[in-house]
């Protein structure tokens, strides 16, 4: 069979395995919905057949990525069993609403299936998700992988080292097997690198890690978005739906927040262990709009711990630069001539996701917030869905001059940039930031010297 052929099979199986595991109401729950927040499942943001040509006399030579993990199991049961605890005084005192008395076996099931394959976990969803990925950069790329494989140019994989980010890998590579077979030599085992991949937990960021535990700043900003009357009344509004008003009259508004927002967490996490769950929906207990301001809320959380901050300061994602480094590196040495690698794969979390996409200017993440006017989504662009849903991922692509071409219209002739790079966020074609100037008005690719002059390289 021939490797497209191979391809193509492969993607059609992963489909299928997709459907079959999450089903068809999953999938529409967590369809770009903001309430979903980082939890929010994966999807391509653009259709590979719809990418710009790449121009002519230009071919691939190298691929990176740095890629979140992909669909997960909740953390831990902390939430589930708050709610779980509560339904359980609800019901004996008969305070449960025909709504209420329908909640606890659902919550049941999530728990039992994020202890299925371990709480914080790669889920069957999170693995499909990767592999996919991996496929259809192969046929972003074609060509590109058959080198590979001929010419033995290593693939190298790093990850943060934590379990699911390991996973991700293997799943990421499983896809690229299933496409190209022949890569099976120059796969390499994944090694870990948390100063790279896992940068914000390094006794180098001890900062960062204070900025967390006691900035007065962050602190103010997110009591004050706490302290705004919709949560309180998102919460009751939560708590009548599933409670008697007797019942309901008993919880104190603290009491009445934390079990919204704890339920709000499991309805988040439903979507990425619906196959494990048997597709286990928790949407009908929240009303859309209850979900969305809970799914605002930690937004705002990610936003100013992990994302674009404060107006003015840097600390949530200067500790990033690392990372960029890495990526420039790897481009860097292999139009050098100094590096053989066909690719390299990383495998990480949002809290490097995040702060990346800050430091490279990504859609959604430049603007950042006035301590005097708190973010909000009426007037920053920033999502959690959007920004680091699961499996989320920055991709570069390294395309090298022919020596037999000087096409005026690609650029060609005296000056022709030798090296060009593309890049893609979440596999939709992305400009960088401003100042940086591609090839041609419109272009998605950029000549690697004018990115290096563009980011202050050398």
């Amino acid at each position: 069979m021939q490797r497209t052929a191979v391809l193509a099979a492969a993607l059609a199986t992963a489909l299928a395995a997709t459907l079959a595991s999450t089903g068809p109401a999953a999938a529409r729950s967590a369809a770009r919905d903001d309430s979903y927040g980082t939890k929010a499942p994966y999807a391509p943001q653009q259709d590979l057949r719809h990418y710009q040509q790449v121009p002519r006399g230009y071919t691939p030579v190298f691929t990176e990525n740095v890629a979140r993990h992909g669909s997960r199991a909740m953390s831990d049961r902390a939430d589930g069993d708050a709610v779980l605890a509560l339904l359980a005084r609800a019901e004996q005192d008969g305070g449960l609403t025909g709504l209420g008395a329908r909640l606890a076996p659902q919550v049941r099931t999530l728990l039992d299936a994020g202890a299925s394959i371990g709480y914080g976990n790669l889920s069957a969803r999170g693995a499909d998700e990767q592999r996919q990925t991996a496929l259809r950069m192969e046929r972003r790329l074609p060509g590109l992988f058959d080198a590979i494989a001929a010419q033995g140019a290593p693939i190298v994989v790093e990850t943060s080292g934590v379990t699911r980010a390991t996973a991700s890998a293997d799943a990421f590579t499983a896809g690229l097997l299933a496409g190209e077979p022949a890569l099976a030599g120059v796969l390499k085992a994944p090694v870990t690198d948390k100063n790279l991949l896992y940068f914000h937990k390094q006794p180098q960021n001890a900062d960062y890690q204070a900025y967390l535990a006691g900035d007065p700043q962050l602190a103010a900003a997110l009591a004050g978005i706490d302290a705004d009357p919709r949560t309180a009344e998102a919460a009751r509004h939560t708590v009548r739906r599933l409670f008697t008003a007797r019942f309901a009259d008993t919880l104190t508004t603290e009491q009445q927040t934390a079990f919204a927002r704890s339920l709000a967490a499991l309805r988040s996490a439903a979507p990425d262990l619906a196959a494990e769950s048997g597709g286990t929906d928790l949407d009908r207990f929240l009303t859309p709009g209850d979900a969305r301001w809970f799914g605002y809320l930690d937004d705002a959380e990610e936003f100013y711990q992990k994302g674009p901050g404060f107006t003015g300061r840097t600390i949530t994602y200067k500790m990033a630069g690392v990372l960029l480094d890495d990526l420039f590196a790897q481009l860097e040495r292999k139009a050098a001539g100094t590096s053989a690698d066909g690719a390299v794969l990383r495998f990480t979390h949002a809290e490097e996701i995040e702060p990346l996409a800050a430091l490279l200017g990504l859609p959604g993440s430049t603007e950042q917030a006035d301590p005097a006017h708190p973010y909000s989504y009426a007037d920053n662009p920033w999502r959690g869905a959007e920004v680091s849903p699961m499996a989320a991922n920055i991709q570069w692509d390294l395309y090298r001059s022919t020596a037999d071409s000087a096409d005026p219209a690609a650029g060609g002739g005296k000056g022709r940039p030798g090296y060009l790079v593309r890049m893609f966020y979440n596999e939709k074609e992305t400009a960088f930031k401003d100042g940086c100037r591609p090839i041609a008005k419109g272009s998605a690719f950029y000549d690697l010297t004018e990115l290096e002059r563009c980011f202050g390289r050398g």
